[in-house]
């Protein structure tokens, strides 16, 4: 069975991926900081023939990252890393003038560093792998410039560079940064509080990752509310 590491899965996207790919007979290792919301979460996603370990920590940590690893080893390898955990730098999104250096310090360390840290502990068992896959997670202000945003979207920014180079130096890989488009998320929900729009839920979008995952398209950035569209 293919092994799938899934940061940030105790909720929204990551918990709804994490769930759909537990349902095509992949096993898990999920992360997420709170404990007792990851247990549920694996119970929830859990189906007969898929194993799911989950690993409550934080990504921001070296040795919570081996544990990620090395769990997955003991599965079998790693298939697919899906970095989805992330941090605003501010709760609510504040002006750059109003955001404490700290702040960005934290997007940065949690949406940028730690992807890159969890991904260089897991590159020997991705190459390994016949289908090498990793996900990083994208925003659309990581390319438009939007008011109050400039901390996150930076930090997204420069994910998505880390994954463009990424591609280019292990072209055996497919890597996909992925904006998936507004969504009704807790993170969007302390970001911006006085907004009460509907919006999309995160299972609407695990389709488009889906798709991702069968047709295997090259590796590049991608917006997933054009790929169910795309052909």
């Amino acid at each position: 069975m293919p092994v799938a590491i899934i940061t940030g899965a105790s909720k929204g996207l990551g918990r709804a991926l994490a769930g759909a790919l537990a349902g095509r007979g992949w096993d898990l290792v999920l992360d997420a900081r709170g404990e007792r919301a990851l247990q549920e979460a694996a119970r929830a996603v859990s189906v007969p023939g898929a194993r799911v370990v989950p690993l409550p920590g934080d990504v921001t940590d070296a040795g919570h990252r081996a544990e990620l690893v090395a769990a997955a080893r003991g599965l079998g390898g790693v298939d697919l890393l899906v970095h989805n955990a992330s941090a605003l730098g501010a709760e609510p999104l504040v002006r750059l003038a109003e955001l404490p250096v700290e702040g960005l310090r934290l997007a940065l360390e949690v949406n940028t560093v730690a992807a890159l840290g969890l991904v260089r502990e897991a590159l020997p068992l991705l190459r390994k792998s016949a289908s090498g896959t990793v996900i990083t997670l994208s925003s659309d202000a990581a390319a438009e410039a939007y008011e109050t945003w400039g901390g996150y979207g930076a930090a997204k920014a420069a994910l998505d560079h880390l994954a463009a180079v990424l591609a280019v130096e292990e072209q055996g890989l497919r890597v996909w940064a992925v904006d998936p488009g507004d969504m009704a998320t807790g993170l969007y929900a302390a970001a911006v509080p006085d907004d009460e729009g509907p919006r999309p839920s995160p299972e609407s979008v695990v389709p488009a990752f889906l798709r991702l995952l069968d047709e295997r398209p090259p590796s590049g950035r991608y917006a997933a509310p054009a790929l169910p569209e795309a052909r």
